[in-house]
């Protein structure tokens, strides 16, 4: 690879033994994907800082590095695997805690902000179009690239935090215009109201597209900041998609032929296609937990919530997964009371596909509004899950079921 000076003397040791293991880590991962020089990035937003994903190595990893190294672009900190703040309450493990709090404090000692969210984009990690990134977290990278049209490829915990600590990442994949187009086209026949339905579009894009780069044509009404939030989820994890386009509403498609051209033969998803996914996550009976917020919610989800379950008694366990920031926003409008005034538990900083476990509680069954959360629970959790909208989600925590 061609470096510049300054990254030679990275390479070199000049900047110490921490900066060096991260650009040799960099180089190595560009000369597998055949890069022939490095990009300077905005700022870095970390995945890999759960203690369930890090273990023991991560953690000690993290604290080595700490130790004579600082990082030269900002960097935000995705969901950890504890509430840190209301962890004895909620009843997160109390080892694991200990060890996530020393992970956690490890990256912030150098220079990292401890947003503790996978919507990194509504906590103050913003970039602009064009910029170049280094991003984690599956569904934060589908929103950085495709709604915001900013640049980064899918980065795991160690390659994530060796662009913090250089300030570069190797230009290859996603960074260069030729791997941004099309590679499938889905040309959507029914109208798309709710997040579940963003969801349910997601899913069966992701399971169409796997890695590629879908292409989705049809919506009429420009999404709302919730639903793209949802598509992406949905998108990221029933495939491994980390860009799409929708065309004439996301940055980069204000055509079809903009992004894909005219010679790709359409899938099409209509209400046979939308039915055949929900019927793989549908259940009758009893539901004893409820999800909403993988990804986080916004303060305008949180609000709709509130008012949903305002004066109401739930039946059935509620989470709802936010960052701190938006959290205290929430208490400050009453909403947070409304919730918890129901029954309902607000759960900071982590969520449940990353947090440790709490299957001490018993749930078998969980109804969500995220294909995301939908995906890993029967495989992470053994949870039996249903995907509804929202209001159905409240409705069926009020009455402990659904569908009888």
């Amino acid at each position: 690879m061609r470096l510049t000076a300054e990254e030679q003397k990275m390479l070199d040791g000049a900047y110490g033994e921490t900066v060096k293991r991260s650009m040799k880590v960099l180089v190595a991962l560009g000369e597998i994907y055949g890069a022939d020089h490095m990009i300077e990035i905005k700022n870095v937003h970390s995945p890999g800082v759960s203690y369930r994903v890090a273990g023991n190595a991560g953690l000690g990893y993290v604290e080595d590095a700490s130790k004579d190294a600082t990082f030269r672009v900002p960097l935000t900190l995705n969901t950890i695997g504890i509430d840190a703040q209301d962890w004895e309450k909620i009843g997160f493990p109390e080892e694991f805690a200990r060890k996530q709090l020393e992970l956690s404090e490890a990256y912030e000692r150098m220079g990292a902000i401890p947003t503790n969210s996978c919507t990194p984009y509504l906590n103050g990690n913003l970039p602009m179009f064009g910029e170049h990134v280094a991003w984690g977290e599956s569904s934060a990278v589908a929103f950085v690239n495709s709604v915001i049209g900013a640049r980064t490829n899918r980065e795991g915990g160690p390659t994530a935090l060796a662009a913090a600590i250089t300030g570069r990442v190797p230009a290859y994949g996603y960074h260069l215009d030729e791997n941004r187009k099309g590679t499938h086209l889905i040309r959507v026949e029914m109208e798309l109201k709710t997040d579940k339905d963003f969801a349910v579009l997601g899913y069966f894009g992701g399971k169409l597209a796997g890695k590629d780069v879908p292409v989705i044509e049809g919506i009429t009404r420009r999404p709302t900041l919730e639903n793209f939030k949802a598509l992406g989820a949905a998108l990221a994890s029933a495939g491994a998609v980390a860009l799409y386009h929708v065309v004439g509403f996301t940055p980069e498609a204000p055509t079809r032929q903009a992004v894909i051209g005219d010679d790709v033969e359409p899938v099409i998803f209509d209400q046979a296609a939308y039915d055949k996914v929900c019927a793989k996550f549908s259940l009758k009976g009893n539901v004893d937990f409820v999800v909403l917020g993988c990804p986080h919610v916004s303060i305008v989800e949180f609000e709709e919530i509130a008012n949903l379950v305002r004066g109401k008694k739930l039946k059935s366990a509620l989470w709802v997964c936010t960052s701190r920031m938006v959290r205290d926003l929430a208490d400050r409008m009453g909403f947070v009371k409304d919730i918890e005034d129901a029954g309902g538990e607000i759960v900071c900083d982590t969520c449940p596909v990353l947090c440790a476990t709490l299957t001490q509680r018993g749930y078998k069954t969980v109804a969500t509004n995220s294909g995301k959360m939908a995906h890993y629970a029967p495989g992470l959790w053994k949870l039996q899950p249903v995907l509804l909208n929202t209001w159905e989600c409240i409705q069926t925590a009020i009455d402990g079921k659904w569908g009888e």
